[in-house]
């Protein structure tokens, strides 16, 4: 890489990294001028898709009857089981037990059993009702606890942690505590539900239009589904509606079935599944059961930790095993733990299979982390923000950088995040005058908490911690960008399209975005783990750094200068004391039989990992954060507001800090839903009956704090070479809503004057809230 004087940079570029830039559609987002799938024109003689859903959580099908379904006018093909050339399983293990229609079995309640192609949607979907079918039920069980006592197994194998001897150092500790925790699931509520259009081609070509993170595997599945191989299925993606990480999996069974369908009709097929029947059908956030034994020293050091952590996987494995993993990989949240020892329990159950969810099982290791913190602190009579301190990872140096896991924390700013947020929040004068408040306040309390994030960042499994992008230089000097990343309104595309401009210092507006698909970009990863940026944006790089190669030595050979001379510019290049526009540059170049294009790749280094030893180093680099939240509660209702949020965020060297601002924003509003409001419920027949706006509540924007404010650490630079130093944004802050529910905490053990501990489940709801007060209420000494 040439260095270049900045001096030589007299005016900038619209648009490089390290830039406050707008995300490339929004103002299509707000104008309704961003196409989506469901905005597509279809082809002529489209027709469309509409399932048939099981009413049983548990059943053996005796008998289908679908002479109805058949018989309805618009109806023109009814599918099954019995349909599919290929082997009947869409789950991203391979295991073989995710089918796409069900055979003779009911797993769940809202299980696809069928599908219907129809001229209209409202014909297909009113023709699904019309099918009978006789059951044999079964036991079911939809929660942990029940499933355990019915002998449920496991979805797939548990992973254990290790470190010293944890259950001799509990039998030793000065002091000891055992509990359990509720940690609530989680609808992705994403704004576009999902959807595919499949268009049949020649031969035994099909090309899916897809909301999915991860296109590659649509296209494997779809192959599968077909009997195809992977080269005759082209996927596509412009952008989603949010995903989430409910469009990393979830998305197959749509796709795979509209091409189904598309192929054996030869017309285009659209499925788009109302919201009730998207919720009903599709994987969660994991619920957890986190079972907890520590032992801690008077001053609140923690001596050793064995936990638990049981999950609610569903009828099948779909994601569970790296989730559970990953849940225990934060279990120690940025908490050394002297003697420890993690199991995992991912457990089958009668309900979807849940799946990927914005933080991938980190954020309820995260919480369980949290609640033995928070236990400590009542247990010993102090502010747990002061234990937190007590037990954070050593900055560098000794034992205390070793994770549960045996990799070493080497770029701890944990404590610099900590130190600065408590001071410019004020919160120790504002936690004085809370506990002042809640003595002589009757009936509302106030509660405050700080709560400190690291997360590590690298997808778990090593292969997928790669990527790949294509970029051509066309003779007028334009650049078309195309990665394996997908846009779900993260601004991924914009940032990638930044790290290019930055590259060839053009303004921005000469770098088109293009559709993530297959057909350009092969074997790609999805977009997950918060390493879109990283991987994808290094892939960019590497391909613009071979295009910017072969234009030095075209310009050293072309201008008889040293390849040392050739600077690139803002929109022109210096070339010995020569200055071209960059347009008129290319075009030489091009002339010269230059060639300007390249495929850029990109693998993370440094990672592995040995699950069955449970060692190694799974993550490339660890993101920070804190935030403090304050709250006020009714305790006469459990009614509670946030009144205030102040956050402070380590995104490295930020790529667009008006982005990954907005990225904290909207994590810590997720976060604080999931913990509050948002609170999945089954019936006894194993219904999920929080399965539309109507009985699901995500935060509105009335519920955000009244005072919010969000700061970026700007003096964190990545110590690993990340693009442009940064760090990922996706996961990591939406964990930071975890203040708020230790802030609840704190207002509810006011009612005992803090003597005990709330131990609040999550989803802190208002009536969760009010039962708790009532427990304190009951602990209560009178003066």
């Amino acid at each position: 890489m040439n260095k270049v004087d900045i001096s030589l940079r007299k005016e900038e570029i619209s648009g490089g990294v390290h830039r406050d830039l707008r995300h490339d559609s929004a103002h299509k987002h707000v104008s309704g001028e961003a196409d989506y799938i469901d905005d597509m024109p279809l082809p002529e003689g489209a027709l469309h898709m509409a399932a048939g859903l099981s009413d049983r959580a548990h059943a053996d099908i005796l008998s289908l009857d679908l002479s109805e379904v058949e018989a309805m006018p618009g109806v023109v093909l009814v599918m099954t089981h019995k349909d599919i050339p290929g082997h009947n399983d869409i789950g991203p293990n391979h295991r073989g037990d995710e089918p796409l229609l069900a055979e003779k079995r009911i797993e769940f309640h809202g299980q696809m059993v069928f599908v219907v192609v129809a001229e209209t949607r409202e014909i297909a979907r009113a023709a699904a009702r019309k099918a009978k079918l006789a059951y044999r039920d079964l036991p079911h069980a939809t929660d942990i606890l029940d499933a355990r006592a019915q002998g449920y197994p496991l979805v797939t194998d548990p992973l254990t942690l290790k470190r010293g001897n944890a259950e001799t150092a509990l039998e030793v500790a000065p002091r000891r505590l055992q509990g359990a925790m509720r940690i609530g699931g989680q609808e992705h509520f994403y704004l576009e539900s999902h959807i595919a259009l499949a268009i049949p081609g020649e031969d035994d070509e099909v090309t899916v239009w897809s909301s999915t993170q991860h296109p590659s595997e649509v296209q494997h599945m779809v192959g599968a589904i077909l009997e195809i191989p992977s080269h005759a299925v082209t996927v596509n993606t412009r952008r989603m509606g949010g995903g989430f990480g409910g469009k990393e999996t979830q998305g197959n069974q749509f796709a795979a079935l509209a091409a189904l369908a598309a192929k054996r009709l030869n017309r285009a097929v659209k499925f788009r599944p109302d919201r009730d029947e998207d919720m009903s059908m599709t994987g969660k956030r994991h619920d957890f059961l986190v079972e907890y034994d520590v032992g801690f020293d008077d001053q609140g050091r923690i001596l050793a930790v064995k936990a638990n952590y049981a999950a609610r996987c569903g009828f099948s494995s779909d994601l569970s095993g790296p989730v559970t993993d990953r849940a225990l990989f934060h279990a120690d949240n940025a908490y050394y733990y002297p003697d420890v020892l993690l199991t995992s329990e991912p457990i089958k159950t009668n309900t979807v299979s849940n799946t990927a969810f914005r933080g991938f099982g980190g954020p309820q290791g995260l919480v369980g982390a949290e609640r033995i913190i928070e236990e400590i602190g009542y247990a010993v009579g102090v502010d747990p923000l002061e234990i937190r301190k007590r037990n954070f990872y050593a900055i560098e140096g000794d034992e205390r950088c070793l994770t549960p896991y045996h990799q070493k924390v080497e770029d701890n700013v944990v404590h610099r995040i900590v130190e600065e947020l408590e001071a410019s929040s004020d919160y120790q004068a504002r936690r004085r005058a809370i506990v002042d408040f809640n003595r002589t306040s009757k009936v509302i309390r106030k509660g405050i908490a700080l709560t400190p994030v690291k997360f590590g960042i690298s997808f778990t499994f090593t292969p997928f911690n790669q990527a790949g992008a294509l970029v051509h230089v066309y003779q007028d000097g334009s650049v078309h960008l195309n990665h394996g990343g997908t846009e779900m309104g993260q601004g991924l595309y914009t940032k990638v399209a930044q790290v290019l401009a930055d590259e060839f210092q053009i303004d921005i507006d000469r770098v088109k975005i293009t559709a993530t698909t297959t057909a350009k970009v092969p074997n790609t990863s999805a977009t997950a783990a918060s390493s879109g940026s990283d991987l994808n944006g290094m892939a960019a790089y590497d391909a613009a750094r071979q295009i910017k190669d072969r234009l030095y030595s075209f310009a050293a050979e072309r201008w008889q200068v040293p390849a040392a001379d050739v600077h690139f510019l803002p929109n022109r290049v210096r070339i010995g004391s020569e200055e071209v526009p960059f347009a008129s540059f290319i075009k030489q170049a091009y002339m010269a039989r230059v060639h300007l294009s390249a495929a850029g790749f990109y693998k993370t280094p440094k990672i592995h990992w040995d699950r069955g030893r449970g060692q190694g180093r799974p993550f490339f680099y660890y993101a920070y954060g804190a935030s403090v939240s304050e709250v006020s509660v009714d305790t006469l209702t459990g009614e509670y507001m946030v009144d205030r949020a102040d956050i402070l965020h380590d995104v490295g060297k930020s790529l667009n800090p008006a982005i990954d601002k907005g990225q904290v924003e909207g994590a810590y509003v997720q976060g604080m839903g999931w913990l509050t409001t948002e609170e999945l419920w089954w019936d006894a027949r194993g219904r999920l009956r929080t399965h539309a706006p109507s009985t699901y509540k995500i935060p509105l924007a009335s519920d955000r704090p009244r005072e919010f404010n969000v700061r970026l650490a700007e003096w964190s630079v990545n110590r690993e070479m990340t693009i442009g130093r940064s760090k990922a944004v996706g996961e990591p802050p939406f964990m930071l809503g975890v203040s708020v529910l230790e802030a609840l905490s704190m207002a509810v053990a006011s009612v005992a004057d803090y003597r005990v501990c709330p131990r609040l489940d999550a989803p802190a709801t208002p009536e969760r809230v009010l039962m708790a007060i009532e427990r304190m209420r009951a602990q209560r000494v009178e003066p």
